[in-house]
Formats: structure tokens, sequence, C-alpha cells
């Protein structure tokens, strides 16, 4: 029995099922990425190439307060949003592969998912780029007199950019159904927060334009969860847009390719110490809602369902050259041009 005035493990009260499925979406991602980077390291996968290691909590979470029907902008550290939001693992690796399986038939890669089913309209790979369309599209929610919501997520080094500000400051004198979720991982590449934005606490920016604004521990499914919950019901039913701020750290580098060298050591270790995959192990123990066997049991199964992610991917035809040009446009542009690298620009003259 707790002692009086002991405060209750809100894993005391939730429904053990859906614990135990959060846990296992995270760890189905966790594996994901590692799969993913090595495919990276085995050249499998082209281009760049950023992954959630680390941030699954907050991943987990925030997918969890969606509708599918709500709509989702990420930024280029998507591939865990994307299997969060519904997509199939093996559509996900398969377009980081290049395949024509993938979302975007392999010519999106690792920055560029995109499933208009799922609603996940991106994956950018400019920094912030997904930001101004994602509040159209909220725009366009509200001029259609309709009941979804946009969900924009962002790293931490874009609330520098400024249409990070133009983008909330529309939001607020509309009343977008939006919520603006920064994903603070300490790091803007290799600058700290502290060295790049003069607030620190950057859910405090959203003061600046009289809108909600508040931070959450990202390492906590629930509480991530909770906090966007009622921050989408809010932009649902009474066209409020906020800012959510979660923390957490990254376990690796910006990309695949990072090293890192830029973080002490101290850093790293406190990031390791803070991985949200052991944190909720021991939770769902210590509430009796799992036992350490069948805990292993979901990650063995998010193993195999991760690995089998992989081998759908390598099975998959690659993209034929002749299609290169087939999404360039929506509709048909006249004048477009299909030239392939290395081919003439103008046919060659013809001489008598």
């Amino acid at each position: 029995m707790a002692k009086s005035g002991t405060k209750k493990s809100p894993y005391a009260t939730e429904d053990p099922a859906t614990l135990r499925g959060y846990y296992r979406q995270m760890a189905l991602i966790r594996r994901f990425e590692e799969r993913a980077a090595q495919g990276y390291t085995q050249a499998k996968i082209g281009g760049y190439c950023h992954l959630n290691l680390g941030e699954e909590a907050t991943v987990v979470g925030l997918m969890a307060a969606l509708r599918p029907t709500d709509y989702l902008f990420t930024n280029y550290r998507e591939h865990g949003y994307a299997i969060a939001k519904g997509i199939a693992p093996g559509r996900v690796m398969a377009e980081l592969y290049g395949r024509t399986t993938g979302t975007s038939k392999g010519w999106g890669g690792s920055m560029h998912m995109f499933d208009t089913e799922a609603r996940l309209l991106g994956g950018y790979g400019i920094v912030g780029g997904q930001v101004p369309v994602a509040t159209g599209a909220a725009l366009a929610i509200e001029y259609r007199d309709g009941d979804d919501v946009v969900m924009c997520q962002m790293g931490d080094g874009t609330t520098n950019i400024g249409a990070f500000h133009e983008s909330l400051n529309l939001a607020a004198l509309w009343r977008l159904p939006i919520v603006y979720v920064v994903v603070n991982n300490h790091l803007g590449m290799g600058t700290t927060v502290e060295q790049a934005a003069a607030e620190p606490e950057l859910f405090r920016r959203a003061a600046a334009y009289r809108m909600h604004g508040e931070r959450v521990d990202g390492n906590d499914v629930l509480a991530v969860r909770d906090a966007a919950r009622r921050l989408v019901e809010r932009a649902r039913t009474e066209r409020e847009p906020a800012l959510l701020e979660t923390v957490s750290s990254r376990l690796r580098g910006h990309s695949v390719v990072d090293p890192a060298r830029y973080r002490a050591s101290e850093d790293a270790q406190k990031a390791k110490d803070a991985d949200p995959l052991p944190r909720m192990r021991a939770e769902l123990l210590a509430a009796k809602a799992a036992d350490e066997a069948g805990l292993d049991a979901l990650v063995a199964e998010a193993h195999t369902e991760a690995d089998a992610a992989v081998a759908y991917a390598d099975d998959s035809p690659h993209p034929d050259a002749k299609t290169l040009f087939d999404y360039t446009y929506a509709t048909p542009v006249a004048g477009e041009t299909r030239r392939l690298p290395a081919e003439a620009l103008y046919a060659e003259p013809v001489h008598s």
C-alpha cells in the first residue's frame, strides 16, 4: 500500500495492454533505426539519414494523441513517426533503400516520407520547410470547417528561423487547428540550444503570439501523450493553436555519418542514462503491467518485424530510370524537360 501523500505512478492506472503496446512500438522503432544505420554503412541507403534513437517515447506519445485523420508534418528525422502513424515498416525501409515499394516509390529517401492515406505529408529536408506548409494545411481545415488537426513536428534549431515565427503569428491570428511540437534534443546539429537561443526554454516563444506553450519530459511516453492529447483536442474544438516542447536526448550524432566528437563524454553518458526504453521497462515492471519474460517477448517480436522490413526492402525492385520525372509535377506542365543526365540538351543538327 502506498504511503499517505506518495504520488501514485500513472502507469498503475493505465490499461496494461496499452502500455505494453507503447513499449513494443518503441522497441520496434529502436530496432528499425539500428537496422537503418546498419543499412547505411552497407551502402544500401544513400543521401542523408537521421535517426530517432533516444526519441522513441516522444514519437510514440505524440502519435498516440492523434486521430487517424489528423495530419502530420515532420522534419527529416521522421522514420519513427511514419511507423507510429501506421505505415508498414517494410514500406518505410523500402523508401530508405530507394525501392519502388517505398512510401514515395523510392524517389524520396530518408528525408522525404509521404503517405496521403496515413496523412503523413512529409518529411522535409530543409530546416523548417514543413512549418509554413503545415500552417497552410491548418488554414485549409479551418476554411472548410473541418474537425481535423495538424501536428507539425520540428527540431530545436527550427525555432530560430523566420518561417517559424511567421507561422506561429498567423496561426494565432487566424485561430488555426494546429499544434507545433519542438523536439528539443539539446543540440542543433553540433550547437547547444543555450549557445543558439537567447531563450533556451523554447516553449516560452509562444508567449510572443499570445499562444499557449508548455514543456514536457520527452522521455516519458505518457507525459508526452497526455500533453499532446490535451493540446490537440483544444485545437480541434476551440481552434486554439499551441506550442509543445518535448525534451529528450539523441543517442547518436546528428546523422548517421556524424561521430558527435563535439559532445562531452559526460553529456553522452547523461543521454544514455535517460534512454526511454529501459526507463519504461522499469516502470512497467514496477506497476506489474508486465513481467520480464513478457517484455523480452515484445522486444523479440519488434526485432523480428524490423528485420522483416529489411528483407522486404532488399527484395523490392529499384525504380526504372525512365520514371525519374514521373512525379516531378502533380499535373502535366507544358515544356517540362525529361532529359536524363548526360543526354544532350538539344538535338544534334542534321547536315545535308
